[in-house]
C-alpha cells in the first residue's frame, strides 16, 4: 500500500510540476499552489479510473449485455457528469467553497479540546499495518454510505434529489455520477467531515474514494454479472441493477420492505444485516414508475438539474 501511495505521490508531483504549476503561474495564481496540487491528484485519479473504464468495464459490457443500448443521447449525457466527476472539476469547485469551511470547523474544534477519533490507532499492532487500517477505512465508509443511501431514499426532499440518478432508463458504466450537484455536495461533505473526524491520511482518502467511485461505476455497468459465491459479499451489477428496477429495488412497497432492497454501495453484508438484499428477483427494466405515466425528469444535464431544484420545491 506504502509503494503504491509512493508511485502514485511522485505521478502527481511531476504531473503538477509539468503542467499545472507553470499554467498557474501565467495566470497569476501562485498564491493557490496547495489546491492546485490536491486537484492534480484528483485529476490523476480520474484519469486512471476512466482508463479502467474504456477498458477493462467497457469489454465487460461488450461481453454480455444485460440490455442493448439504445438511448445513445442518454448515455452521452451521463458520460458529460463522469467527465465533471472524475477530471476534478467538481472537486476543484468544493476546494474553493465548503471545504475550506470544514477544514475551519474541524480545526476550531480541537481547539477546544474535542480530539478527533483516530480509527487506525484502535487496535495498536494491528492498525499500525497500513492494509488493515485501510480495509477498516473501506469499511467504515461503506457502511455511512449505506445508512446515507437509505436516507436518499427515505426522506422525502432528499428523494426529489437523487431521482436524478434512478431516472436513467439506459444503465451504463458511465451511470454511477448521474447526480443532482446539490445531492453530491451533501454527500462530500459528510465524507470530508468524516475523514477529518476518524483521522483518515490524505493519501488513504484517495484512495478510498478511488476504489468506490470505480466499484461503482461497474455496479451500474450494462452486463450481466453477479459474482457466483462473492455476490454476498461484494456488490456486483446484477445486485445493484436490480435496486434501479421500477417496482423491484428502490421502490419495492409491498415486497417485503417498503423502503427498498439492495442500497450497499460495496459489500451487501450491510444490507443481510439490516434485512434490505434481495438476490432472487429477476432484474426488470430501470427507471423510476412514474416515468411510465409520462413524468419529466429531463434529458440533458442542464434539464435534469434544474427540475430537480422544481421537484425540491415542489413545483414539478
Amino acid at each position: 500500500m506504502d509503494a503504491l501511495i509512493d508511485l502514485f505521490a511522485q505521478a502527481q508531483q511531476a504531473m503538477f510540476e509539468g503542467l499545472l504549476q507553470p499554467a498557474m503561474f501565467r495566470l497569476g495564481l501562485g498564491n493557490l499552489l496547495a489546491e492546485g496540487y490536491r486537484a492534480t491528484g484528483w485529476l490523476l485519479v480520474g484519469l486512471l479510473q476512466i482508463g479502467v473504464m474504456l477498458t477493462l468495464m467497457r469489454a465487460l459490457e461488450r461481453w454480455r449485455p444485460f440490455e442493448p443500448v439504445t438511448d445513445l443521447a442518454a448515455v452521452r449525457t451521463d458520460m458529460l457528469y463522469t467527465l465533471i466527476h472524475r477530471l476534478g472539476l467538481f472537486r476543484v469547485l468544493l476546494f474553493f467553497s465548503v471545504d475550506p469551511f470544514w477544514d475551519w470547523s474541524i480545526g476550531q474544534l480541537r481547539l477546544l479540546g474535542l480530539a478527533g477519533f483516530e480509527l487506525d490507532r484502535l487496535w495498536p499492532g494491528i492498525t499500525d499495518v497500513a492494509v488493515v487500517s485501510f480495509l477498516l477505512y473501506l469499511l467504515l465508509f461503506d457502511l455511512v454510505d449505506y445508512a446515507y443511501h437509505r436516507l436518499q431514499h427515505g426522506v422525502g426532499w432528499w428523494w426529489q434529489l437523487h431521482a436524478v440518478h434512478h431516472s436513467q432508463r439506459q444503465m451504463t458504466l458511465w451511470s454511477d455520477n448521474r447526480n443532482h450537484l446539490l445531492d453530491d455536495l451533501l454527500r462530500d461533505s459528510v465524507f470530508v467531515l468524516l475523514a477529518l473526524v476518524v483521522g483518515v491520511a490524505p493519501g488513504q482518502f484517495v484512495a478510498l474514494v478511488a476504489i468506490t467511485q470505480l466499484m461503482e461505476s461497474l455496479s451500474h455497468a450494462n452486463v450481466r454479472l453477479h459474482f457466483g459465491p462473492l455476490r454476498g459479499w461484494l456488490v456486483s451489477p446484477q445486485f445493484h441493477r436490480l435496486h434501479h428496477a421500477i417496482g423491484q429495488g428502490h421502490e419495492a412497497a409491498g415486497q417485503g420492505n417498503p423502503g427498498g432492497h439492495n442500497f450497499a454501495v460495496l459489500f451487501p453484508v450491510w444490507d443481510r444485516l439490516f434485512g434490505t438484499a434481495r438476490f432472487d428477483a429477476p432484474v426488470q427494466a430501470t427507471g423510476i414508475r412514474d416515468q411510465l405515466e409520462g413524468r419529466d425528469y429531463g434529458r440533458g444535464f442542464w434539464a435534469q438539474q434544474w427540475l430537480g431544484l422544481k421537484r425540491l420545491a415542489g413545483r414539478a
